[in-house]
């Protein structure tokens, strides 16, 4: 009884280390969680404690699971779970060293991000018809994508009372509820100035008083409606690349870097942990100087 009560608090514990130390959202916890229940599940069936498992228990485990899960990518998050299961021990001091730290998993193929040009950031934004009713909240919420590099969540969850106009600063709530301050841009600025005016005539309702931006009821945006109008404001410009809400965030720290932004500040202004992040916007920019080679050096051409 003594060991059942003990098993269930360190996964409780477990559960709150990832909550609140790490400041995971509801989704990450989740999937961490599913993969720790696959490890439970399988050294329970070999009579191993999860808890005491070797790297040789952890090996087989791996090798079994791999058998059924083809994906590059879900076999990396699965060991990023026992990783994170064995950090949280180590750090808890259950174990006196991680038996997870030699786990070696298929490298993710990274895929470089869709980018649109100058060009089609421009016909797009022209694309919006302002005489409609979401005309001006659209082109507020288009401007702030491609103007502070958001994510989709981090507009669907602005507050207006993060917004400092006089400052021209937002206050942005990113990943992990980590917070962090974003320039707003002289265009985004005036913008959302039109779509304030806007939206002092619209019906509200309670919970959307202090939220930026509303649909036609008052309620909060969704994300997917979001992506549902930068889909169609694509398609009646013109472009036929596969694009989302997050390609206007794409698209703000490319053309920052090509103008000459430094890494570090594009890393900050992103909302990035980690630089190595960011740095995949260095290999846009290669690909970049080699399509104007390619295009423009004489050796290329005839």
């Amino acid at each position: 009884m003594a060991k059942a009560t003990q098993e269930i608090d360190i996964y409780q514990q477990y559960h709150t280390y990832l909550r609140l130390e790490r400041g995971y959202s509801a989704h990450t916890i989740e999937g961490y969680e599913m993969d720790l229940a696959k490890l439970r599940s399988y050294m329970d069936e070999h009579g191993v404690d999860p808890v005491r498992a070797s790297y040789d228990d952890l090996q087989a485990f791996v090798f079994d699971i791999f058998k059924t899960v083809s994906s590059p990518a879900t076999q990396a998050r699965v060991l990023a779970g026992i990783h994170s299961w064995y950090r949280f021990l180590l750090y808890k001091d259950y174990i006196e060293q991680d038996p997870s730290e030699l786990l070696e998993g298929p490298k993710k193929e990274k895929h470089l991000p869709t980018v649109l040009s100058l060009d089609e950031v421009n016909r797009m934004m022209a694309s919006i018809d302002l005489s409609s009713n979401e005309g001006h909240r659209n082109r507020a919420m288009m401007e702030m994508l491609y103007g502070s590099g958001l994510r989709v969540s981090e507009l669907v969850d602005l507050k207006l009372s993060h917004i400092y106009p006089d400052e021209h600063y937002m206050l942005i709530e990113g990943k992990g509820s980590k917070q962090r301050l974003v320039p707003l841009s002289p265009v985004a600025e005036e913008w959302f100035g039109y779509w304030m005016q806007e939206r002092a005539t619209w019906p509200l309702k309670p919970e959307s008083k202090d939220i930026a931006f509303v649909n036609r009821y008052g309620r909060p945006l969704t994300r997917a409606m979001v992506f549902t109008i930068v889909r169609r404001l694509c398609a009646e410009a013109g472009i036929t690349k596969t694009v989302s809400p997050h390609t206007l965030r794409h698209s703000f720290a490319t053309h920052l870097l090509q103008n000459g932004a430094d890494l570090r500040v594009i890393q900050q202004l992103l909302g990035h942990e980690d630089l190595a992040t960011t740095e995949i916007y260095t290999h846009l920019d290669v690909q970049d100087l080699r399509k104007a080679v390619l295009q423009y050096h004489p050796a290329n051409k005839g």
